[in-house]
């Protein structure tokens, strides 16, 4: 196990889905649980000496395929789902700060009274400069998941790990456990294994873009508490996609 002078990896992108913030309400945003979401940010962030950037889902506001299904443009939805993930991103920047926290805002939509626009080489002088970084919209485009948005910003900003924060998901099954009892959890696996056999934890675009970039992906349960410092610390927490 590492110490906590040297943890597993310096730089992270952390994946939070908006369902993560609205907790046991299924609506919104639950405070106790961003309350307790930043703290856990925080802990690694200036204990540990982690780098973090965090994409944020959107998913407690609005889905895009709901839209869809109700009668919307899939990319007017899409849309809408991506201005979702601005106001998570907005609430987890204001409680990060009341915490003193220097955080930056960047959007992948242009709207400079809330954000910066998003810009690489930006964002990651924020994150040399000990700044928390949270990306918001989405990549700017329909069609493409807030998965695929979190690879893709891992690999622009040469994070060392994506971090896949589910809620009350402990990592990847060989089946769905909520449907199969004998359903066995994978400490690791391989990124054409996950694709191959249809394991729906993440995004396939998001598993192929790791796997092009040879970025590791780790699938955890951050519901429980200490689990972000302890996978960092070089606990077998989750499942490791690589």
């Amino acid at each position: 196990m590492n110490n906590d002078s040297n943890p597993r990896w310096r730089r992270i992108l952390l994946k939070l889905s908006g369902e993560a913030f609205a907790g046991d309400q299924g609506f919104g945003i639950d405070h106790e649980v961003m309350d307790r979401i930043t703290d856990e940010v925080i802990d690694v962030w200036k204990n540990l000496r982690v780098e973090v950037a965090i994409v944020v889902g959107g998913g407690n506001f609005w889905r895009g395929m709901t839209g869809v299904e109700g009668g919307l443009d899939r990319a007017q939805a899409d849309y809408m789902g991506m201005l979702a993930t601005v106001m998570n991103a907005l609430a987890l920047q204001d409680m990060l700060e009341q915490k003193n926290v220097p955080t930056r805002l960047q959007s992948a939509i242009r709207m400079p009274q809330v954000a910066e626009e998003y810009i690489r080489r930006r964002a990651i002088r924020h994150l040399e400069k000990n700044r928390v970084v949270i990306f918001a919209a989405g990549t700017g485009n329909p069609f493409f998941t807030t998965d695929t948005t979190a690879a893709l910003r891992a690999v622009e900003i040469d994070a060392e790990v994506l971090l896949s924060a589910k809620n009350g998901v402990d990592g990847i099954y060989s089946d769905d456990p909520r449907t199969n009892p004998e359903a066995e959890k994978l400490d690791e696996i391989e990124y054409l294994d996950v694709l191959n056999r249809d394991l729906r934890v993440m995004d396939p675009t998001a598993i192929t873009h790791a796997k092009e970039n040879n970025l590791p992906i780790v699938v955890f349960d951050m519901a429980k508490e200490g689990s972000l410092r302890s996978l960092l610390c070089g606990e077998s927490i989750g499942t490791i996609v690589q």
